[in-house]
């Protein structure tokens, strides 16, 4: 114990210095709360240096913290209102699109997730309906934002038309809107030889909108207003009265409605939510620029469309795309008198229509009248209207005289200008190829759809696709239309026999027709017959007879 106290002093000494650090390394540090009346830092470290112990920090570090603070500009700093801050702006027409979505859909409906996962396997379908959009879509995009509408119904064309402006479908309905002619007619949609409002992009997008409006106004949902945009508010009406009286919910995923319309509401959430988020399915969407395209310029007369397209330095096939409304070659007589142009050539195409005068806007042929002749048949000579030539020569009738003129407006261009008209598309679609042996068959008086198709055994909408109609079109005598057949001869099903028929004294050929339940349109396209010709006995017709329709032996 004594050999301890006498332990030399510069080693106890250390000891203590060593356990002292030893001490402060091991002591956490403190956290010191700032005190909102804190006085000024000058007259703290001075009072700190005379009186207050040696801080956490300073023993930690041997030496005190500094004292000198980062001082900003005495200046008060301004409210700034989230409203006055000047946002990006949306460059992409499909984020425009997104942002607005306004469409109820809390969650995903497992019809939705299989029309999901058709477009989500075809995604060629996708880039081209983007392109075939592109043209028209701001513009679409502007008038429901006007209207406070939901941005997804932009998106309807797709559904609806895959965005084509000369679609057409078996039941009438034409244009990026499927309008059928009577719903047309109502929402101001004019229909005639020259002009089909219905595939005219500025009038039935604001029809299509109107309509949508209206729907909502009567259901108060949009799901209900879409689907009773496709099957009518009468359908949708009565599902809702049924489900009311079954106790049933009467939103639109619990009524029972026609099949395609239960359809037609999944497709458009389920394209909503693939360009809502394409890369989730792998989908990349080419960007449309969120600026206009389209502008509209008021022509004032009626103007040959090979030539406006020549004034915006644009191609005939784009004055047509933008300007589907017109059938013919050129704007209507009458009017409108408005052709959508490229806003990036509106200019161009306006210095080039102030320089034109009316008067050559449109060509004029001198037709001399020839023995026989009447308007009607000069008027499908120059593919133009009765009407447009009595306006155009101020005839009060449709009396004309051989030997004098009149004045008929005709078309400027080569047909290869006007290969969107509705006669040059009518070609296209007659002259493109299929399997088996084309038949022209030349329309007779009587004749219907059922009974041309039943002829040469085929299905009436195939017969009706061949030709860009629908069954519900009007056949006219002298109309053309092609018929495909696998065989030579109609009549292939193995009901039907060909039946080689003796004309006898007193025969006609409705007395033919009944004997055989066949119609009188077809004994004469069987034949080669026109209305003038006549029967003489012992002549010879060949007749396609179905066997399970006659009475007696054939």
């Amino acid at each position: 114990m004594q050999s301890m106290l006498n332990t030399n002093p510069l080693k106890t000494a250390t000891l203590v210095v060593v356990f002292a650090m030893l001490s402060a390394c091991n002591s956490p540090f403190t956290t010191v709360k700032e005190s909102p009346s804190e006085p000024a830092p000058a007259v703290v470290a001075e009072e700190q240096t005379q009186t207050e112990p040696a801080s956490t920090w300073q023993q930690a570090y041997g030496a005190p913290q500094e004292t000198e603070l980062n001082t900003l500009p005495d200046t008060p700093i301004a409210t700034i209102n989230p409203e006055n801050i000047t946002q990006q702006p949306i460059t992409d027409l499909w984020q425009r699109i997104r942002n607005g979505y306004a469409i109820p859909q809390q969650s995903m409906h497992s019809d939705t997730k299989k029309q999901l996962a058709w477009f989500v396997k075809h995604p060629e379908y996708i880039d081209r309906v983007v392109e075939r959009a592109r043209p028209y879509l701001h513009h679409i995009v502007n008038e429901l934002e006007q209207r406070n509408m939901p941005l997804e119904i932009a998106l309807l064309p797709i559904v609806e038309s895959g965005y084509q402006p000369f679609a057409y479908s078996k039941g009438r309905a034409a244009g990026l809107w499927q309008f059928i002619p009577g719903t047309g007619k109502v929402y101001g949609l004019e229909q005639t030889w020259w002009y089909d409002g219905r595939r005219d992009v500025i009038a039935s997008t604001r029809a299509a909108m109107d309509y949508l409006q209206k729907l909502h106004n009567d259901f108060g949902d949009w799901q209900l207003a879409l689907a009773a945009y496709n099957c009518g508010e009468g359908a949708v009406a009565r599902a809702i009265r049924r489900n009311q009286k079954a106790g049933k919910a009467t939103d639109f995923w619990s009524l029972d409605l026609p099949r395609e319309t239960s359809a037609y509401v999944p497709k458009l959430m389920a394209v909503a939510q693939l360009i809502a988020s394409p890369e989730q399915y792998d989908i990349t969407l080419s960007p449309i620029d969120n600026s206009p395209f389209l502008t509209i310029v008021d022509v004032g007369s009626q103007i040959d469309l090979a030539l406006a397209a020549k004034l915006a330095g644009i191609s005939s096939d784009e004055i047509y795309q933008l300007n589907p409304g017109f059938n013919q070659w050129a704007t209507t007589p009458e009017g409108p008198h408005q052709l959508v142009i490229p806003i990036a050539k509106a200019e161009l195409f306006q210095q080039g229509l102030n320089d034109l005068p009316q008067s050559e806007r449109v060509q004029w042929t001198r037709h001399k009248i020839k023995s026989g002749e009447s308007l009607s048949v000069i008027a499908r000579r120059y593919k133009t209207t009765v009407a447009v030539i009595k306006e155009a020569n101020k005839l009060g009738s449709n009396n004309i005289r051989a030997g004098r003129h009149l004045l008929i407006p005709n078309a400027a261009g080569k047909q290869s200008d006007y290969r969107l008209s509705s006669n040059q598309r009518l070609a296209t679609k007659q002259n493109t190829p299929r399997q088996g042996n084309k038949k022209i068959h030349t329309v007779q008086a009587g004749d219907t759809w059922w009974d041309i198709a039943n002829a040469y055994n085929i299905g009436v909408n195939k017969l009706t696709g061949w030709n860009s109609k629908a069954p519900g079109d009007v056949l006219h005598p002298g109309q053309k239309l092609v018929v495909w057949t696998k065989e030579n001869s109609a009549g292939s099903n193995k009901t039907i026999r060909s039946v080689n028929y003796t004309i006898r004294s007193g025969d006609s050929l409705w007395k033919i027709s009944q004997k055989f339940n066949v119609s009188v349109a077809q004994v004469r396209e069987w034949n080669g017959l026109s209305e003038r010709t006549l029967l003489k006995p012992g002549q010879n017709l060949t007749l396609y007879v179905d066997v399970t329709q006659q009475h007696g032996s054939i």
